[in-house]
């Protein structure tokens, strides 16, 4: 994120945590929220929330900060040539992201597998690929899609998978109030669109190996 500066420091058992954020951007969302606590029935003067727009702010300006990262470039930075064109699958990588209608969080597990062309890339890059679009403001199925096409079309692989589910505090705090639904997405390019090749990546991520 550009123009950061540190907030936050904080040391506890020897382990320093430097939470940085865009000033700014913090002071600019932070001056909306003591109107909106008013228009709530709230006080915004009382000590429990004298700091709550500026702690809204920086929570709200985390859970966006994949607005900042570029996906692609963070699997150019580990991609090897490799001759390996067996399945690659990292599976329960957690997901929490922002419903883009309410921005209410959903949260969940995301399954990926590519198979390699000539080129694999860093395990961690994955996970770190989902929370870049997780990371925004938005709908389970365009997340689905868009990890899958920025694998494809980075790693240029023989087939991409993408598995997500979560569930949605939309439905179960609001709404229908439907606390147990869960919502599956699912998207697929290249040799996965083959029921065979499909069906061996949805037998590894329902598998125990572990």
């Amino acid at each position: 994120m550009s123009n950061l500066t540190p907030f936050d420091d904080e040391e506890q058992n020897g382990y320093i945590k430097i939470d940085q954020y865009n000033s700014k951007q913090v002071e600019h969302i932070a001056g909306h929220y003591p109107d909106i606590l008013r228009a709530i029935g709230e006080d915004p003067t009382r000590e429990g929330l004298i700091k709550t727009p500026e702690r809204v702010a920086k929570a709200l300006q985390y859970l966006t900060h994949g607005y900042d990262v570029n996906a692609a470039e963070l699997l150019r930075s580990a991609m090897f040539e490799e001759d390996y064109s067996q399945m690659v699958v990292v599976k329960d990588i957690e997901v929490y992201s922002m419903c883009e209608h309410h921005m209410l969080p959903f949260f969940g597990k995301a399954h990926i597998a590519y198979i390699p062309n000539g080129h694999i890339v860093g395990l961690s890059k994955i996970p770190r690929v989902v929370d870049a679009f997780a990371r925004r403001l938005q709908v389970q199925e365009r997340l689905t899609n868009e990890i899958r096409d920025c694998i494809q079309e980075t790693l240029k692989p023989a087939g991409v998978a993408v598995v997500i589910e979560c569930k949605h505090m939309c439905m179960a705090m609001r709404g229908v109030q439907k606390q147990n639904s869960v919502t599956t997405t699912s998207a697929f390019t290249g040799a996965f669109q083959n029921d065979v090749t499909r069906s061996e990546f949805l037998r590894l991520i329902t598998a125990s190996l572990h």
